[in-house]
């Protein structure tokens, strides 16, 4: 009996220390569970951050945004109603509690003193174990990691508005822009930097910053995302300018080609006419409203074979064919061609291609040229047959030596066309006279250099008889010699028995 005594003694002994075991496990095990589960709380001085639990750190450190402040802010905004975030009556007010989506609740206490405490409450994670797999845990932190780096990193601006139009996210350079053109720090509910519109999304448009004074450019696309706008917004200042620059460009160039007297077309690569300048209207007498409708490359020409502004074809399939030429040579290289109108009007065609495969056709007036030319010609052949019925003969030579001109008597006299220089036609003569004493005068006088005396003298012909030179000098170091045969026998003789005194009496004459 003693022995079950005992045994049941030392039942009873285990069983109530077990118990007690199991009680303070059980109380231990509360009271890590208890201090685990610590409230997300802050605590702001002025709207700077003083002390904040674990919890709410963490949060803090996923959330975008500079100071403290404003990642809360701008975090609660997204979740609680527009009109609940008001700084001010925050901050006056004693205790605030607001309800926002899924019920989440927000206390916020005035402790006084500037200080606030603000507590945040989510019932949905009260008491819920949730069980997360180590490694996508680590994934989904690493992608939001790398989101959040890349946006905040990006130079575009990125933000989200509600249908209000109220700014509820955006981006480190968003941020950024709101201060500097506001000029302190990005205040809450951030202000809207862009006008977007009403448009439909997505849309692509080019807006400017709202009230800045730097006059900011940005090429700025949106998205219709969950019911709010996605905005995106690209730097477009050096493409204004360039724009602008080019429109400055295009607007002096086209001053200058109105004051041109050459007509100017310009055809894009499909053909169709894309700039044209008032001379051309005036030299083809197009009407401005046929030219502003941008015809094509053959409509103009055809309404230029219309209105006589083009050479007149033999039939309309030769004139095609010549037009097709046209058309094609301007697109390979400069083109020039000389249209002789009906109306008696001379003009030059230059046909010259341009980038992109765009071709320009430049029209010029050049009847006063191509009549000045003609009467030169005239002139210039009226010249040349007075110098061809001189009775004299005549050389003309350069300075160089090399013969410039001689006329037809020139060519009969001496039996053959002059030589084409000086060296040429003094070994012509040296054989056609034969030895005479006279020609060695003749020599000496060309080699001699320029003087303004009058030289003269006599050679044999080659036909036999004598030939009287005279050599005198032009501008620009030319020589003009003549020879004209000499009409008395007595003097002929005289000359070519003393040939030096006939260059003396010449001299002393001249």
């Amino acid at each position: 009996m003693l022995v079950q005594f005992l045994i049941s003694f030392a039942a009873a002994a285990l069983a109530v220390g077990f118990l007690r075991l199991l009680t303070n496990g059980k109380k231990t095990t509360s009271v890590r569970l208890d201090r685990d589960l610590e409230p997300i709380a802050f605590l702001f001085k002025e709207q700077r951050l003083l002390d904040a639990t674990v919890p709410a750190r963490a949060l803090l450190a996923a959330l975008p945004g500079n100071s403290e402040w404003q990642r809360l802010i701008g975090w609660l905004a997204m979740r609680l109603p527009e009109s609940s975030i008001n700084v001010g009556a925050l901050e006056r007010s004693a205790r605030i509690v607001l309800t926002g989506q899924g019920g989440l609740r927000v206390k916020i206490e005035n402790l006084g003193d500037g200080h606030l405490r603000m507590t945040l409450v989510d019932p949905q994670a009260e008491s819920a174990g949730i069980v997360v797999d180590s490694l996508t845990l680590a994934a989904m932190e690493q992608e939001l990691q790398i989101l959040r780096s890349t946006m905040d990193h990006s130079p575009m601006l990125a933000w989200r508005q509600d249908a209000q139009g109220h700014v509820t996210w955006a981006n480190s350079a968003y941020l950024m822009t709101v201060e500097d053109v506001t000029g302190s720090e990005a205040p809450w509910p951030l202000p809207r930097l862009f006008e977007l519109g009403d448009g439909p999304k997505p849309v692509s448009r080019r807006v400017q910053v709202l009230n800045d004074t730097k006059n900011r450019w940005y090429d700025c696309r949106t998205h219709e995302i969950a019911g709010q706008t996605v905005a995106m917004a690209l730097p477009a200042d050096a493409t204004v300018r360039a724009e602008r620059s080019l429109r400055e460009f295009v607007q002096t160039l086209t001053k200058t080609f109105a004051d041109l007297p050459i007509g100017l077309a310009i055809f894009d690569r499909e053909r169709k006419l894309q700039l044209f300048n008032p001379a051309l209207i005036d030299l083809t007498g197009l009407a401005t409203g046929f030219l502003t409708s941008r015809p094509t490359l053959f409509a103009f020409l055809d309404r230029l074979r219309e209105a006589r502004m083009v050479p007149e074809p033999k039939d309309f399939r030769s004139w095609r064919q010549q037009m097709n030429s046209l058309e094609a040579a301007a697109s390979s290289g400069r083109h020039v061609e000389t249209w002789s109108l009906p109306g008696g009007q001379t003009y030059r065609v230059t046909g010259r291609p341009h980038p992109d495969g765009a071709v320009a056709f430049l029209f010029e007036d050049i009847t006063s040229e191509i009549s000045l030319t003609r009467k030169f010609r005239s002139e210039l052949s009226l010249g040349g047959d007075v110098f061809d019925a001189l009775d004299a003969a005549i050389i003309v030579f350069g300075a160089n030596g090399d013969v410039l001109l001689s006329n037809r008597r020139f060519t009969e006299v001496w039996e053959m066309p002059a030589g084409e220089t000086l060296d040429d036609q003094l070994a012509h003569w040296d054989i056609l006279c034969d030895g005479s004493p006279g020609f060695g005068v003749l020599r000496t006088a060309l080699s001699k250099s320029q003087t303004d005396q009058v030289l003269g003298g006599a050679v044999r012909a080659p036909s036999g008889g004598l030939l009287s030179w005279r050599l005198c000098s032009l501008s620009g170091g030319r020589l003009l010699l003549t020879f004209q045969p000499v009409v008395s026998v007595d003097t002929d003789l005289a000359a070519e028995e003393n040939p030096s005194d006939a260059m003396a009496a010449s001299d002393l004459s001249g």
